[in-house]
């Protein structure tokens, strides 16, 4: 190991591997522990190492890279900072292996995120799509140590300069914070860089309700529709505020016409628990035409033509909203009509959120705006003088 004043020119004209030997190393005389190796199999390209001794005495060295990728100033400058930590008590061989040890965000998420979501999120498509379309391209490389709170702000803010909308932007920031919360409890992480970053917290829910002269219309298209088992499924989903995927995975043993109960299974529920829907007349008159339209069949909305149940119904809606004169009406609207008729009836909302089947009361708040004219009805019940104002009082 010959000992040697590193030099520019070294470098550049001398690193040439003697006859005989695979490898020579020529150590820096001016910072030791520094020094390059040269093989035999690459002449005039060399390695930059730092060797040094820790704690247990042991000899470790450290690679800070190839001469063609740094110069010596700045192999010099690593050395001497790696040094430092060595008279700290640090090991900065071990350190590195520890940090090769800590999986990049890609590789969590695929080895372990994914599976763990596939078993108990309906929506793990969505996450999966979220991480390979952007996620990945900014955050999968970093190893889960690596990655900082500004990376993950930055992130979530610049998503609204590709065009995406508030919610959308703070999904994806939720999905982080999700999956890093998890890598903190399976002990891959200290700390979570994603908590407490503030979400757009944007209110663009879409609601659209129809005017009974809109309901009307697009009653009279159902009744005449020639697909039957589409028109009921709309009826259907205007009387009961089924969300779509419950009733196209509804099967007759889930309903009891006697007790006028559809018991939705957790397994087709978006909250994963058991909800009973009651039936009112409107949905048992569709049921029992339903009966007749496919009496051998398990499921309730089969599609006539290949057997099968129904899996997306988009494309005939679109015709029948269009026919309808109602070109932006969304199957999911019907949900928010069926809530509408509810609350303009008087009906509580609590009792709006037990038949939609809302895990959580925030949810029906928002249509707490449309019961004001029941909510003024109930405030003329406690008025002071229920037979008007005394003689003398008025104003």
């Amino acid at each position: 190991m010959p000992r040697i004043l590193l030099t520019k020119k070294v470098i550049s004209d001398q690193l040439i591997c003697p006859p005989g030997k695979n490898k020579i190393e020529l150590c820096d005389t001016a910072l030791p522990g520094l020094l390059v190796e040269t093989r035999a199999t690459s002449p005039g390209v060399g390695t930059f190492y730092l060797r040094y001794k820790n704690d247990q005495r042991e000899t470790k060295y450290l690679k800070l890279g190839r001469t063609s990728e740094i110069s010596l100033e700045r192999a010099r400058q690593q050395a001497k900072k790696l040094k430092a930590e060595v008279l700290t008590g640090s090991d900065p061989s071990s350190d590195r292996q520890q940090l090769k040890d800590v999986p990049t965000f890609t590789a969590f998420m695929e080895d372990r995120y994914l599976p763990y979501a596939k078993a108990r999120k309906r929506s793990w498509t969505f996450d999966e799509s979220m991480c390979r379309l952007r996620i990945f391209r900014v955050l999968g490389n970093f190893r889960l140590t690596e990655i900082t709170r500004l990376q993950i702000q930055t992130f979530h803010s610049a998503l609204l300069d590709e065009g995406l909308a508030h919610a959308t932007c703070d999904h994806h920031l939720k999905l982080i914070r999700h999956s890093l919360n998890l890598a903190v409890e399976w002990g891959l992480l200290e700390k979570n860089p994603a908590e407490k970053i503030p979400l757009f917290r944007v209110d663009n829910r879409k609601e659209r309700y129809m005017t009974d002269e809109e309901q009307a219309r697009l009653l009279e298209v159902l009744d005449k529709h020639p697909n039957r088992v589409i028109a009921l499924l709309v009826k259907f989903l205007l009387c009961t505020g089924a969300r779509v995927n419950e009733a196209l995975t509804a099967t007759w043993d889930n309903v009891d016409t006697d007790n006028k109960v559809w018991r939705i299974p957790a397994t087709n529920s978006k909250s994963k628990k058991i909800n009973s829907k009651p039936l009112n007349q409107s949905a048992l008159d569709i049921l029992k035409e339903l009966r007749e339209l496919n009496r051998y069949h398990d499921h309730l909305f089969v599609n006539p033509r290949t057997g099968k149940p129904y899996v997306n119904v988009q494309k005939p809606w679109r015709r029948i909203r269009t026919e309808a004169g109602l070109p932006e009406l969304r199957l999911h609207d019907l949900r928010h009509q069926f809530a509408s008729m509810l609350v303009n009836s008087g009906r509580s909302l609590y009792e709006v959120q037990q038949i939609l089947g809302h895990s959580d009361p925030t949810v029906t708040q928002r249509y707490a705006h449309l019961s004001s004219s029941t909510m003024q009805e109930a405030a003329e019940t406690a008025t002071l003088y229920p037979g008007g104002a005394p003689a003398g009082n008025a104003p």
